[in-house]
């Protein structure tokens, strides 16, 4: 867990659940450390996050330390404890064709998935009947509910409404920049780690097709291009990849593009 320590001091991440251990599937608190926190004084609170949560993360998961490219994420990613607040980072391009009113507020995650030939990039096919984005590939996620704790517990949700995943397979890393979808939404990609064991099983009224790209071919810029297509009376420029079977384009190839530009230290 990437926490920014000194500058929030709270090491909750919104997903506010207690697993079987009596540590919080989210934080890593106990009841007891989470009831007293507040009459915590800095220095309890500070020991706690850099000397105790640390070792209480390593022993209780352990798959996310086989991700190659974990240091080099958090070093670039935005921090669990500090969210983006601005808006999409293509929002002013988009501008003149969004629907009217406020960005609805969604979260996707942006899993990779350790193995041993290279890390791969976690991604779904969505049912051709949906509303939003039917048939495209895409992250698992959605609309943030009010029930929702932010944009991780969704995300969280989410993954296991559409593929089964649960909260004890997924490490959040830290926060790409937020995009805007055609659609009006606002997506907020939370980037994990997903346990190498997992099994996905696909909801069929969500998710027709789940599958895995190496994070090295989506990584490469020569593997990603610019087209054009025709919305609303506009020619417009959107990101494309090809892969065997699949056309990732649209948000999710935007969303890996900024990933790319983050690792590269660009953006």
């Amino acid at each position: 867990m990437n926490y920014d320590y000194r500058a929030v001091l709270s090491p909750c991440i919104g997903v506010c659940s207690m697993g079987d251990d009596g540590l919080c599937e989210g934080c890593l608190r106990t009841t007891a450390e989470i009831a007293r926190w507040s009459q915590m004084n800095d220095d309890e609170r500070l020991r706690l996050m850099e000397s105790v949560l640390p070792v209480r993360e390593s022993s209780r998961t352990g798959f996310d330390t086989l991700l190659r490219e974990r240091s080099a994420l958090r070093n670039v990613l935005h921090p669990l404890t500090s969210m983006p607040t601005h808006a999409g980072w293509n929002h002013e391009e988009l501008a003149d064709l969004l629907p009217p009113g406020a960005p609805v507020e969604a979260a996707v995650l942006a899993g990779l998935v350790p193995r041993e030939h290279g890390t791969q990039v976690l991604l779904t096919r969505r049912t051709d009947g949906l509303r939003h984005h039917g048939g495209q590939v895409s992250f698992p996620g959605g609309r943030i509910e009010p029930s929702d704790h932010g944009a991780i517990a969704a995300a969280i949700r989410e993954s296991h409404e559409e593929i089964a995943l649960t909260s004890m397979q997924i490490t959040p890393l830290g926060f790409l920049d937020p995009i805007t979808s055609i659609s009006g939404f606002r997506v907020m990609p939370v980037v994990a780690v997903i346990d190498p064991s997992y099994i996905a099983k696909a909801n069929p009224d969500e998710v027709a097709d789940v599958f895995e790209v190496p994070l090295d071919f989506l990584m490469a810029p020569e593997n990603l291009r610019r087209v054009e297509v025709d919305y609303r009376g506009r020619r417009r420029a959107v990101l494309e990849y090809d892969w065997p079977g699949q056309r990732i384009w649209g948000v999710t190839a935007s969303i890996l593009f900024n990933l790319r530009e983050r690792l590269a230290g660009i953006a």
